[in-house]
């Protein structure tokens, strides 16, 4: 297990932040968001946040790194449930970063209450799919206030 990082509940301890809206196709028959939507919501904070600091994540596989960040492990703590059309506001922060892998941490949150926290743990691999060193931009994502 890779996973060490411990998302904060203080959305200030967060580099960046994602906004979207949750889907009634993704709701259960409680009108929940399923917990399977999670993941997508997570994907989705992390491409906008790499799009948002000029690395978008498309161009980072096909650039001269020819690097990809397979998830090689994900956890998420549900606090409270995300309901049918709420706005979420995403909170991002990329940590942990070693030779081959980094960990990104999440808040999500409605209206400031704690909705989940999660970890993701990604690994640099190349377009073979064999472990790759980090890109250095990575550095430059680590910690951070917004």
């Amino acid at each position: 297990m890779r996973l060490s990082l411990t998302p904060s509940l203080d959305p200030s301890a967060y580099s960046y932040t994602h906004r979207l809206r949750t889907r009634f196709a993704e709701t259960d028959a409680k009108g929940i968001i399923h917990h399977g939507a999670y993941p997508a919501y997570l994907e989705e904070a992390r491409a906008a946040m790499l799009r948002d600091a000029g690395y978008p994540y498309e161009t980072v596989r096909s650039g001269p790194e020819g690097v990809d960040f397979a998830v090689l492990e994900l956890y998420v703590r549900h606090r409270r449930p995300l309901r049918f059309d709420d706005e979420v506001r995403i909170h991002v922060v990329v940590d942990g970063l070693k030779k081959t892998t980094f960990q990104v941490g999440y808040l999500l949150e409605v209206e400031g209450e704690v909705r989940a926290t999660a970890v993701t743990v990604h690994g640099a691999v190349d377009p073979t799919g064999r472990p790759s060193r980090m890109p250095a931009f990575l550095t430059d994502l680590v910690g951070g206030a917004r």
